[in-house]
């Protein structure tokens, strides 16, 4: 048995796995492995082949007289390093959202042009960084819940430079240019009181569904994020032609319009900037803090704006930009309010004490127009002016309101002066004209209009009405008489008689040819939306045209379509 001991025991000397516990009064000694190390070298250096190592100091000393075995400590192995943990939280919103970017790159003289363009222009970078500080965590947190690339946060850049009442050629209104039939299939609300398309919440939820929709439909981030621009309909089509001629159908691959070609490099572009924490420093981009902005109270019954900004204590500028959805002075009741988060508990105390005053939230209320009522007849019943009661329901000029419509008028307690400056622009109600609109489809142009005001009020494309009247820039003269109808073309300046064309000298106005007329048939995978974008007209037209609803579309309809409304 002792000899199996020592057998052991110089086995393990030799493997360089032990070390020898000396005895206190003992001097050290190197371990056995270094050396064996030692040894080794020394005899390469020789030139010759390396002796059998000998352990020095205790490990050459006899064993216990008694037979005992020696006290062995085994090398503790060194400890890996430790893995970067990338769920842990971060204190700066950007690098969290760095963790979460998971789209593939795509690299081409697009992104490279679009990247340049951003880095000329920090000072734009910083605007839109600036705004985006109000949502933009909300959008983040919303995108990692659904395991959604973290990309898509940048998405509002492109397409509305963060600003939640920008509002396009196309109608597409809010953070995420919702149009307003994809906002309807999504429930976004856009009624009197309300266009939740720009509501923060309800229009980024409405969003995110949209895209994993699409993305569902297509497996691919880049194919969904076109579909989103161009719609899915196009999109399917421009995949199948490829498909059918036997090319590749990834993103870079399809024939696109220019706008959807560069939509995805805007975004490439704006992620590689974002990734690069140097880059954002170099360009002194505002940091945005990882921690909400703002959270939600939802009151039962109707409150002013004023009020609640008030409550707040915000500026009602400030409280607006929060809550950018609401059309009129009053929130409707069971509208969720965004109160920022460090004003949450002052603006529940305010309330408290609001409420258990007896004082009232809203000093308005709602009115439906009866047959035989009138502006005149309406505002003294209510304790107000007509120039108050107009104000506060966006009227211009004289009309004759409508058995029906909804007007905002003075509540038990009067409504207070209302300031509308600060509040998002009111759709507005018919505005007076000289002379009937149905009869002679003209409009004569008044002080603060535009042509693209003038344009929407009438549901006319601002192009059309541009080109119907012969007018070379879009700047009209107050008091100019502009046709409102293709059939007759008449531009006249102030104290021009209608019916007599400028440059001519025929008294008769003159006639154009009449639209070009084509017909589409509905195919699988159209939407209103993506037939209206090929034909490049508005969705509005071509329902107007058809009387057709998104919903009612259905493939093999047969569609009219006037091309020269929309040149």
């Amino acid at each position: 048995m002792l000899a199996i001991a020592r057998f052991a025991w110089l086995l393990l000397l030799l493997s360089g796995c032990a070390t020898v516990i000396q005895d206190p009064d003992q001097s050290s000694t190197p371990s056995s492995a270094t050396a064996t190390n030692n040894q080794r070298t020394q005899a390469a250096d020789a030139g010759s082949t390396p002796s059998k190592p000998r352990a020095k100091g205790k490990s050459s000393a006899p064993l216990p007289a008694d037979g005992s075995l020696p006290t062995i400590e085994i090398s503790a192995p060194h400890p890996a390093p430790k893995a970067i943990d990338l769920t842990s939280e971060s204190e700066e919103l950007f690098q969290r959202m760095r963790n979460g970017f998971s789209m593939p790159d795509i690299n081409n003289d697009l992104v490279l042009y679009h990247q340049q363009w951003y880095m000329n222009r920090p000072d734009y970078l910083r605007r839109m960084v600036e705004r985006s500080t109000l949502y933009m965590h909300f959008i983040v947190e919303e995108l990692e819940k659904r395991g959604m690339p973290m990309e898509l946060a940048l998405l509002p850049m492109v397409e509305s430079a963060y600003n939640p009442m920008a509002y396009s050629r196309a109608k597409a209104s809010g953070l995420w240019q919702f149009i307003p039939s994809t906002g309807k299939r999504y429930k976004l609300d856009q009624s009197w009181w309300k266009d939740e398309r720009r509501d923060i919440v309800a229009s980024t939820t409405a969003a995110l569904d949209y895209l994993q929709s699409i993305y569902e439909m297509h497996g691919d981030w880049h194919l969904a994020l076109a579909s989103y621009n161009w719609g899915e309909g196009a999109v399917g089509r421009a995949i199948e032609k490829n498909r059918m001629l036997g090319l590749p159908t990834d993103y870079l691959s399809l024939t696109m319009p220019e706008e959807t070609k560069n939509y995805v490099p805007k975004l490439q572009a704006l992620k590689n900037i974002f990734s690069s924490p140097l880059l954002v420093a170099d360009l002194h981009l505002p940091k945005i803090p990882n921690r909400p902005y703002f959270g939600t109270v939802t009151r039962s019954g109707n409150i002013d704006v004023k009020l609640a900004a008030r409550l707040a204590e915000m500026p009602v500028k400030d409280f607006v930009a929060l809550n950018p959805s609401h059309n009129r002075p009053v929130i409707k009741s069971d509208t969720p309010l965004v109160i920022p988060a460090d004003k949450m508990d002052t603006f529940v105390s305010n309330l408290e004490a609001q409420e258990s005053s007896n004082k009232p939230l809203s000093s308005w209320q709602a009115y439906t127009v009866r047959p035989g009522d009138k502006l005149e007849k309406i505002a003294p019943r209510f304790g107000m002016t007509v120039a108050n009661l107009k104000e506060a329901n966006g009227i211009k000029g004289r009309i004759k309101v409508n058995p029906g419509l909804t007007l905002l008028v003075a509540g038990q307690n009067g409504g207070e002066p209302l300031s509308m400056d600060a509040l998002p622009e009111q759709p507005r109600l018919p505005e007076a004209s000289t002379a009937p609109v149905a009869a002679t489809r003209t409009h004569i142009v008044r002080k603060g209009e535009t042509l693209l005001s003038i344009a929407r009020h009438y549901t006319i494309n601002a192009a059309e009405l541009k080109r119907i009247n012969r007018l070379r820039s879009n700047n009209i003269a107050v008091g100019t008489r502009l046709a409102l109808t293709p059939e007759r073309t008449v531009v006249a300046k102030s104290g021009a008689k209608p019916g007599k064309e400028k440059g001519t000298n025929s008294p008769q106005a003159s006639t154009r040819t009449p639209p070009k007329v084509t017909r589409y048939t509905v195919r699988r995978g159209d939407t209103l939306h993506s037939i209206a974008k090929h034909f490049k007209v508005s969705t509005d037209d071509l329902q107007r045209w058809n009387r057709v609803s998104a919903r009612a579309l259905k493939p093999g309809q047969t569609l009219t379509i006037q091309l020269a409304r929309n040149p």
